[in-house]
């Protein structure tokens, strides 16, 4: 075992009773069932149905007969929402609980149900083979790819809208808070490493008419993102260079006043991490900065937002690469000091959950 996977942090308790923690058990026993449960809960209309009815409350009846659905999958879907606290009954009437409206209203909720249901679902049945080879065993219920990154413009409609609003949620949010402090340096040329469909790129050409941005990525990518920036007119102020990533013998192109990399680091194992923060130094102009946009589980303020990059890590291992995660914060600061660089600046609580290091040459 290498010395940057020595886990020298604590976290977690256990101070429930035997029958809590035997209820527990069997939520986990029975999650897939009760996430497809609320799944159609939602799909066909009967949580909305009871929040639009929330002062009196709803009957099975009405329901059943205002959503022409049998009364039978009404009952056993409600019980199950019972049960999981997204609804309560109270004199025969049914009422939504704050679980039950977030599940409904909130975005950030749908994003993560709907990635998990159109991305991950049917390929986790392999998670336990993705931990023994190394490999995104599940990602074969859509093809033969080696990453997920590969398969993007190949995945299937759906699938490829969840992948993407899940990706774009958490960082577009972010952009109008770095946008001022990559600025503030006043860079000539910029370079996104991993750009994806070109949003970060065009939010740095509409905030600056004299910047030149580069995005590196995969083909495939590079023709969504040329797309992009053609339909909004930025084809002067981005280019593309197209590359494979993880092909280290091959150098980023150089004099950049800023390279940008935005979850990006955590599609990458720590060795490849390595090996692209020291491309990026070499790309650098003599004041040059690396900035790097992430979230790390442990700086986070709320439990449900570690326990959601728990799972996301393991989005990466079964279906994503097999080699990646959501990272502890020090995993990161070991490699950038091992690429020979150091923290000018750090930026916390950026967007809903972001770290920024602004990373220059030691």
């Amino acid at each position: 075992m290498s010395q940057n996977n020595i886990i020298s942090y604590s976290l977690g308790k256990d101070d429930k009773t035997a029958v809590q923690a035997k209820f527990e058990a069997q939520k986990i026993a029975f999650a897939p069932i009760m996430f497809q449960a609320t799944r159609s809960l939602l799909n066909l209309g009967i949580l909305k149905h009871i929040q639009n009815n929330r002062k009196k409350g709803s009957v099975l009846e009405e329901i059943a007969l205002q959503l022409d659905i049998d009364i039978y999958g009404v009952k056993v879907l409600l019980e199950a929402g019972l049960s999981m606290e997204i609804v309560y009954v109270k004199e025969g009437r049914f009422f939504i609980t704050k679980t039950g409206w977030f599940l409904l209203n909130d975005p950030l909720t749908k994003v993560n149900l709907d990635f998990t249901n159109d991305v991950n679902y049917l390929g986790f049945a392999k998670l336990e083979e993705s931990i023994k080879t190394g490999k995104p065993e599940g990602l074969k219920v859509f093809g033969e790819w080696s990453t997920v990154y590969e398969a993007l413009s190949e995945l299937p409609e759906k699938t490829q809208e969840s992948w993407f609003n899940f990706d774009h949620y958490y960082s577009d949010i972010a952009f109008p808070e770095v946008l001022p402090i990559i600025m503030e340096d006043k860079p000539k040329n910029g370079m996104d490493v991993g750009g994806n469909t070109g949003k970060f790129a065009m939010k740095c050409a509409e905030y600056n008419d004299d910047i030149h941005m580069t995005i590196l990525d995969l083909p495939g990518q590079l023709n969504v993102a040329k797309k992009n920036i053609k339909n909004n007119g930025f084809e002067n102020q981005i280019d593309g260079y197209p590359m494979d990533l993880l092909d280290h013998t091959k150098a980023f192109p150089k004099g950049y006043d800023f390279v940008w990399m935005s979850q990006f680091l955590d599609c990458f194992s720590q060795a490849d991490i390595l090996q692209l923060i020291l491309r990026a130094k070499a790309a650098l102009s003599e004041n040059g900065a690396l900035y790097i946009l992430e979230t790390y589980w442990d700086k986070q303020d709320y439990e449900a937002a570690t326990y959601s990059l728990h799972a996301t890590s393991l989005y990466f291992t079964c279906m994503a690469n097999g080699c990646s995660q959501m990272y502890h914060h020090n995993d990161m600061l070991k490699l950038i000091d091992e690429a020979g660089m150091k923290i000018d600046k750090e930026y916390e609580r950026i967007g809903i959950s972001h770290t920024l290091y602004k990373c220059v040459p030691k």
